[in-house]
């Protein structure tokens, strides 16, 4: 027997027209929280997990060429960079030589058809709001699009829950901030519901790798599709060390009570348990997300479970207005598609180098890559050229919003290659060839554009 509020979330998705799985999948969760499910995981019932390293596989040349020409490449781009004040997809961005995002992504990967000549499909997992502006972008690339396949396909969407009763919120100053993403753990269920799990699996395409469009480092590599292809496996992902910044992200684990790996999210980590989640040299591993998965392995087991993966819950709280904290706080069910790692038994992980995890979330980040501590390739790989990538640190009330970002640095990034780190603090605009060496600290908040300090040509 439904709830009235699950009744009312149920009606209002297929009113929106959203994928009847969809709906199912989100009524799994819906009955979870209703029923007091946290998605918590404690440390007690988990163990550090011990992984093999890429640089320690042999993969023959023949079995990577292989393996790559029987893989189709997934980008997730339903992000609007809602978080440095972005209202489009933040794939879009600039990130050097007058290339976007979306612009290295399909250079990649047209260059590596090119090497292998491998069909190599690219997909993007649009949302609503990401997929006229990214198609737009793309249409530059003729030779893109394989024949047969689209160039995305859309996520779904999902009510967001008044957290006093779990109702779905109306917002009337903008029914849009009703809806939310189900997490990107909805991949599963957006290639299921959309027929791309089957066209692609008719198609002849065996492997899936997947991963997020602001993480240019996420190149499909044929050797990484060789070793996922010799191991057998159903699913892996590509795992890094954990450094000091990543202190408070999620991070692999196994299970105690059955020995799966698991991947433990900071809002999956109890309270009492944030010390452990925060310990470097217990939990070592963090994730990429950079994944691989068997096509028809996938299928296999979502038909199983009548399209509901099972994946652990994520219970988000937010306002319905993210940019008002005093708006109806509101719960948003989410999933992690990297947790999909524990749905099968004999998944895998593989340890890589951190050039493949080269995630832009800040501006912080965004100015790392505009700047000489990273160099694009003939192959449009991102080539890092310090042996330590600097630390940056910009201040928010000035540059975490993209266009006061760039009008503060009109004249480019400064060169960061010889740096160890740069903090700024108060208000700050650069010059044209400025030199950042070593550590350096900026210190001054006049408080009025007007008095804004200023960094020199050539500084």
């Amino acid at each position: 027997m439904k709830s009235k509020g699950l009744t009312k979330a149920r009606d209002k998705m297929s009113d929106a027209g959203v994928d009847p799985v969809a709906i199912e999948v989100f009524s799994h969760y819906y009955r979870q929280l209703e029923h007091g499910e946290t998605g918590m995981i404690s440390e007690s019932s988990i163990e550090p997990v011990q992984i093999d390293a890429l640089d320690d596989v042999e993969v023959p040349a023949e079995t990577a060429a292989e393996a790559i020409g029987a893989t189709v490449v997934i980008k997730l781009n339903g992000g609007l960079g809602t978080s440095m004040g972005m209202d489009r997809a933040k794939s879009l961005l600039c990130v050097g030589r007058g290339l976007s995002f979306l612009d290295v992504i399909a250079r990649q990967v047209l260059h590596l058809r090119r090497q292998y000549g491998a069909t190599l499909p690219l997909l993007f997992m649009n949302s609503f709001r990401t997929s006229e502006d990214t198609l737009a972008a793309l249409g530059r690339y003729d030779d893109l699009a394989v024949d047969g396949l689209p160039l995305d396909f859309l996520q779904n969407k999902e009510p967001k829950l008044l957290a006093k009763d779990l109702t779905p919120v109306s917002w009337a100053k903008d029914p849009s901030l009703e809806w939310c993403p189900p997490g990107h753990g909805d991949l599963y269920t957006a290639l299921l519901g959309s027929g791309m799990l089957d066209r692609l699996i008719e198609a002849g395409y065996r492997y899936a790798f997947v991963s997020n469009s602001d993480n240019l480092g996420a190149v499909p590599d044929a050797r990484v599709a060789g070793w996922f292809a010799s191991t057998g496996a159903p699913f892996a992902i590509e795992a890094v060390r954990r450094t000091p910044s990543d202190r408070k992200g999620g991070h692999f684990a196994r299970r105690k009570e059955d020995g799966r790996i698991v991947l433990r999210e900071t809002a999956q980590t109890p309270k009492a348990d944030q010390e452990a989640l925060q310990d470097l040299s217990r939990h070592r591993y963090c994730s990429t997300n950079n994944l691989w998965f068997d096509l028809a392995r996938m299928r296999e087991e979502l038909r199983r479970r009548d399209g509901v993966l099972g994946l652990p819950m994520i219970r988000n709280e937010k306002t319905v207005d993210p940019s008002d904290s005093s708006s109806p706080k509101v719960i948003q069910i989410e999933t992690a598609m990297g947790a999909a790692i524990e749905v099968f038994d004999d998944s895998r992980l593989i340890e890589v180098g951190r050039d493949r995890f080269v995630p832009v979330k800040t501006t912080n980040d965004l100015l790392v890559l505009r700047s000489d501590a990273y160099d694009i390739g003939s192959d449009f790989v991102l080539d890092q050229v310090p042996a330590e990538i600097p630390f940056v640190d910009l201040d928010d009330d000035h540059y975490k919003r993209v266009q006061d970002f760039d009008h503060r640095f009109q004249n480019g990034a400064p060169s960061l290659k010889d740096a160890e780190s740069l903090v700024v603090k108060g208000d700050w605009s650069f010059g044209p060839g400025v030199v950042v060496k070593g550590t350096a600290t900026l210190e001054g908040d006049h408080g009025r554009v007007e008095a804004r300090s200023v960094i020199g040509d050539g500084a």
